[in-house]
């Protein structure tokens, strides 16, 4: 298990080796509880917050967005925005809080999204995303990255692409994310914008010959280690999985540092179980919900014996008065004596 009680942030990580494997920034799924449990199972793999955009910090000052834990380093910030001298002060609390790197989100293609002139519509306008990435840089000292589609409605990706990366490039930026579909900003919503647009990894294998110097990590599709060890192996820098990670993060997390970094030993959910109980009696005494964490923990036994008894226990007993972390406890205690009467048959 991943040792969180001494991991500082300087010299613990290098951003950019940990960007060879990177956790999605996701809506409502990559909180600050999401991240202390994947940071249990992986010590390497780079995480993103969920989008934040710089008019909540800027002009609404909810700062409280910008919480998380020491212990989730090597950890970025995704912002949302549109607004180069709104973004940079953005960036400037975001660096303020620690977080090791700023992305700016070019890729979200929801309606709310495009409304407020940020997101995936921005692929529109490459112009307007260099002036804002210069002037976030221009405020900070950590990297600025960015993380976008291929195109979006009716661009040509092997036209605009190169376009908008080299004019990315041109700020300084070094490093950049690219989901691998375009985002169709009309006719399709945005859970279908995460299916059916066809993936174009070759496409992104041409970028990275195109621009060799930047840092290429792909996102887009990919749900095993295996795929993602294939990908660095071609020559990519990075490679970002979002949902499987999510809904079954022991697959992807618990062999990362050794495979993907050649660093550590294997975890498993079973230790980062008990390693999260200190963490969520603290929430708990801090008058927090269980849900809000164990939420983010149904799907560490997926694809394993007992898979099904652990949600089913979490989810209908998180609800009951009086729930704590006993209920966590007594999903475990099910998990393991199921793994002890297999092996005794």
């Amino acid at each position: 298990m991943v040792d969180l009680k001494n991991q500082e942030k300087s010299g613990f990580s290098d951003v950019q080796r940990a960007a060879r494997l990177s956790i999605a920034p996701m809506m409502d799924w990559t909180d600050r509880h999401c991240r202390y449990l994947h940071r249990l199972l992986s010590r390497n793999t780079l995480l993103y917050t969920e989008m934040v955009t710089s008019p909540a910090l800027v002009r609404g000052g909810a700062l409280h967005l910008l919480d998380f834990n020491a212990s989730e380093h090597p950890v970025a910030l995704q912002l949302g925005g549109s607004d180069p001298a709104e973004l940079a002060e953005a960036a400037r609390l975001g660096a303020e809080a620690g977080y090791d790197e700023i992305n700016l989100n070019v890729g979200c293609p929801s309606d709310r999204v495009q409304s407020g002139l940020f997101g995936a519509v921005l692929m529109e306008n490459p112009a307007l995303v260099a002036r804002c990435v210069s002037a976030m840089r221009a405020a900070v000292d950590v990297d600025v990255t960015v993380k976008c589609r291929i195109g979006v409605d009716d661009q040509n990706p092997e036209e605009i692409l190169p376009e908008f990366l080299a004019r990315v490039i041109a700020t300084g930026c070094t490093r950049v994310s690219i989901h691998a579909r375009k985002a169709w900003l009309q006719g399709l919503s945005p859970k279908e914008n995460r299916d059916i647009p066809p993936l174009d990894y070759p496409l992104v294998h041409r970028m990275k010959e195109l621009f060799p110097n930047l840092h290429i990590s792909v996102n887009g599709g990919i749900t095993t280690l295996d795929e993602a060890e294939a990908f660095l192996d071609a020559g990519l820098d990075g490679v970002m999985i979002g949902r499987s990670a999510y809904h079954s993060p022991a697959d992807i997390l618990c062999q990362a540092d050794r495979r993907i970094y050649g660093d550590g030993a294997d975890t498993t959910p079973e230790e980062a179980v008990r390693a999260m109980v200190p963490y969520i009696e603290a929430h708990l005494d801090g008058g927090g919900r269980l849900h809000q964490i164990t939420r983010h923990m149904l799907g560490l036994f997926a694809g394993r014996p007992g898979a099904r008894i652990w949600r089913r226990t979490l989810s209908e007993g998180v609800s009951k008065p009086g729930a704590d972390v006993s209920l966590v406890l007594e999903a475990l205690d099910q998990i393991e004596t199921l793994a002890q009467t297999r092996e005794a048959v």
